[in-house]
């Protein structure tokens, strides 16, 4: 795969340049879907209801996670189609199959980088203090990069051979944008349902790497190194079950693609 990085970033340029070909924006667009999801939870949780989770300001908080989700989300939806999508190339190039994956989670990853400069922006008209914290910013993205791309070797062939995985994915995606710190954070849990209920809580990866995020501008909010832990445990097993599911299945989706 190292020996591919070039063929890779060619073909991440690409399907930024697709992704955006003819639209008036570009690459706004990327930033504009959670900006406006932000600004809306901003308006209700401040202006509509008395607010008494997260932290202030809201805004940045919303952001610090949203951004993130915005990321992991177009990842694992469009892994899905990331065989299908290609298939002549696919089938008839002799590069690695996993590399159509990475290129998602690559092309992605560029949109989400794309979109930091408004998290700078609003930290700076809002006022909010970086923390030393700040340096485990990129290590949040290394864990969820590795996750995002084990979850991704998983879907992307089981997807072609089961099309219902597609339509479930959409709706567990959606459920657990709820049952993630986004909106809310991990002490807000532990605080409101008990430290049991937290405990269990941080099972969910994603909690986690969107808890590591936040500490750049909330270093009160961190809630431990156990959340750390568990994303690193599932970003890692997913890593390998990925690889593996991915290496089982390339024969059957070349047949069916």
């Amino acid at each position: 795969m190292w020996s591919r990085r070039r063929t890779l970033r060619l073909l991440i340029s690409r399907d930024l340049k697709v992704k955006y070909a003819g639209s008036t924006l570009g690459y706004v667009w990327s930033v504009l879907e959670p900006l406006m999801l932000a600004g809306v939870y901003w308006f209700v949780f401040t202006q509509l209801v008395k607010r008494n989770l997260g932290s202030s300001p809201y805004i940045v908080f919303l952001l610090c996670a949203m951004l993130p989700w915005q990321w992991a989300n177009g990842v694992l939806r469009a892994s899905m189609r990331a065989l299908s999508k290609d298939a002549k190339l696919v089938r008839s190039t002799n590069l690695p199959r996993e590399i159509w994956v990475l290129r998602t989670v690559g092309s992605r990853f560029m949109e989400f980088l794309f979109s930091l400069p408004v998290l700078a922006l609003f930290a700076i008209l809002t006022g909010a203090h970086v923390s030393w914290h700040v340096v485990f910013f990129p290590v949040a993205m290394a864990i969820q990069a590795a996750l995002l791309l084990g979850l991704s070797l998983i879907l992307a062939p089981v997807a072609v051979l089961y099309s219902d995985v597609e339509r479930l994915v959409r709706i567990v995606m959606r459920l657990l944008f709820y049952f993630s710190p986004i909106i809310y954070g991990i002490h807000d849990i532990s605080h409101r349902l008990g430290h049991v209920a937290g405990r269990f809580y941080v099972l969910n990866p994603f909690a986690g790497i969107l808890d590591l995020y936040r500490t750049a501008f909330f270093a009160d909010q961190w809630s431990g190194w156990l959340s750390i832990t568990v994303s690193v445990v599932a970003a890692a097993v997913s890593l390998v079950v990925g690889f593996a599911v991915f290496r089982r299945l390339e024969g059957a989706v070349l047949k069916e693609i």
